[in-house]
This record gives structure tokens, sequence and C-alpha cells, in this order.
């Protein structure tokens, strides 16, 4: 359902117009900036309205991949948005990948694909039960060890059709790969970002 209203105060409440600090920022935000206008911390301010203009063509896109069911991807590292980027994949029943993001994920599938095979059966096992102490508690180590990397993707069975990634610059080596691959993205960007990536 259509139902998204993105409001500019709600931005402005949310805090969503503070940028970096000016020696951090890069000069192709330029246009995403109010210019001349610095807070007390030397920092840029991000045009609200320019803001919301983008998130309602990024909810547009999100709205009709969803009906042609393409498959997602959320990324966010970042332990502040940890939480957030966990409840928004599972309401929306997509997959996601919110504590660290391993190297090859996406441009070494075939080989994430026998790492998540290994993780399933591993879970299998734990349910099944009836291994001795010590077996149960290597099989217990392992699974922690795969959980922190790959409980978001763990039902993943092909390359994702969309990522939408949460601070671009945190999540770089996501961004990479997914233009290595050609899978289009739809960054959260700060005024150190180079907008050029999102695509």
């Amino acid at each position: 359902k259509r139902d998204w209203n993105i409001n500019v105060d709600e931005i402005l409440e949310a805090s969503v117009h503070f940028g970096h600090k000016m020696k951090k920022w890069n000069p192709k935000m330029e246009p995403y900036i109010i210019p001349k206008c610095l807070t007390r911390s030397r920092s840029h301010l991000i045009n609200v309205v320019k803001t919301a203009q983008y998130l309602s063509e990024a909810c547009d896109l999100v709205f009709t991949a969803a009906r042609c069911n393409e498959e997602f991807l959320i990324v966010g590292t970042n332990k502040k948005v940890a939480d957030s980027v966990f409840e928004a994949a599972i309401r929306a029943q997509c997959h996601y990948v919110n504590d660290k993001w391993f190297s090859g994920m996406l441009t070494n599938w075939s080989t994430t694909k026998i790492i998540l095979s290994k993780f399933r059966k591993l879970r299998i096992k734990e349910k099944i039960g009836g291994l001795k102490p010590r077996d149960a508690s290597i099989l217990k180590r392992q699974l922690r060890h795969f959980e922190r990397a790959l409980e978001g993707i763990k039902y993943m069975r092909r390359l994702p059709d969309f990522v939408i990634i949460i601070d671009q610059q945190k999540n770089y080596t996501a961004l990479r790969e997914c233009k290595i691959l050609g899978i289009p993205t739809i960054s959260l960007i700060d005024t150190n970002s180079d907008p050029d990536l999102a695509f």
C-alpha cells in the first residue's frame, strides 16, 4: 500500500539536516547543502526540501520493486542504526546485515552460498539435539560465529535485486560489491559521502 507521507518538519525534528563539519565534507555534496549556512559547530546544513524529494523518489522505487517481488537487502552496520535495520528488515520481510559485512559476501556468492548452507545445517543439528556436552559446546561456538555475520541473510538463496545502504562511508565495501555486480543501491548519505556512488 502506497501510504508514505514525507514531512519536512519531521525531517527537521529528527535532526537529519545536520551534516559533518566543514573540514570533513565532500565537495560533490555541494548541490545538497544550504549555501553559506553553518551551525555553531561549523557543520553544514543539508537541504531538507531536496532530502524529502529524494526520499519520496526512493520510496516510489522500493514500492514498485516490492510489487514485482524483487529481493531487498538492507545494510547498516553502524551500532547506532543496527537495531533500526533489524526492525525494518523484519517488518519488511527482507534480508539484512546489521553487524559486520564480510568482504566478498556478494561478489563471491558461490562461497557465501556454501557457508550459508553449512550454517543452516548447524542450526538443524542444534534443534535436533542429542549431542554429547563437549560436541554441543563446539556446535554453539560455531553457531555464534556464524550468527554474527549471517543471521540476517540465512534464507537468502540468490543475489538481491536491490540493496539499501545506511551510511555509505561505513559500508563502502558493500557499496563497491554492488557496483561491481551492477546491483542497484539506495544509499542514505551524509555530507562526507560521494553522491555519484549511489545509483
